[in-house]
């Protein structure tokens, strides 16, 4: 091998020994560095495509760094429209209910009596009670809820219709608007006062007035002459 035989010089075969020498080196280097490439494309390629979808993963796109997802956008809630009772009803009308009770401002008291009368006589009078108000209304019409009174002219109180006879009675009732109740009271003829305990006499002739009063109501003044 060290020392070639041949009908050439030897210098012959020393250089096509070496041209083949290196020939066989560029083959296994060849070989090598394509080995080399692949196996850095593999790990290149690898790494390029876990690092881009990390990438895409946790970057935001451009879009949605301008316009909020629609998914975190709340939408608000229409308020809800509550219609009570109250504000769906009519409105209720002022003044007295149908049926309630007639206040001392609903009804009108006054005293019928002749205009004159004898001394020492027995005339009758009336108490008379008027529903004033535009609606029906309840009222106790009780015996001893009424009382007439006569008062000479200073205002001195000269009888009194419960003073010695009291009546007692359970009347409540529902008086319709405008509605007239007339109850009669007798007078005696004689003076008498809340005890009953002082002597009775006939009064003398001269101007009185009586008054009416149905419970916590009064009537006006009405004028009597006693001859």
């Amino acid at each position: 091998m060290l020392h070639p035989v041949g009908p050439l010089p030897a210098g012959v075969y020393w250089r096509r020994r070496l041209v083949v020498f290196l020939l066989l080196l560029a083959v296994l280097g060849g070989a090598g560095w394509v080995g080399w490439t692949l196996s850095t494309g593999r790990n290149l390629d690898g790494s390029t495509a876990a690092a881009t979808t990390e990438r895409t993963r946790t970057e935001v796109p451009e879009l949605e760094r301008v316009v909020p997802s629609l998914a975190s956008v709340r939408t608000p809630t229409p308020p809800t429209t509550t219609i009570t009772a109250e504000a769906s009803s009519p409105p209720t009308p002022a003044g007295p209910r149908p049926g309630s009770p007639c206040t001392d401002d609903m009804i009108g008291l006054a005293v019928r009596a002749p205009a004159s009368v004898a001394v020492g006589s027995k005339p009758t009078f009336e108490l008379v009670v008027t529903n004033t108000s535009p609606v029906p209304c309840r009222r106790a019409l009780d015996k001893g809820l009424q009382e007439l009174v006569l008062l000479d002219g200073q205002g001195r109180r000269i009888w009194g219709s419960n003073d010695c006879f009291p009546e007692v009675s359970a009347d409540t009732r529902t008086l319709a608007p405008g509605e007239v109740v007339a109850f009669p009271i007798l007078w005696g003829g004689l003076t008498s006062e809340p005890t009953c305990t002082a002597a009775r006499t006939p009064p003398g002739p001269g101007a009185y007035v009586l008054r009416g009063r149905l419970d916590t109501k009064t009537s006006p003044d009405t004028a009597i002459q006693l001859s």
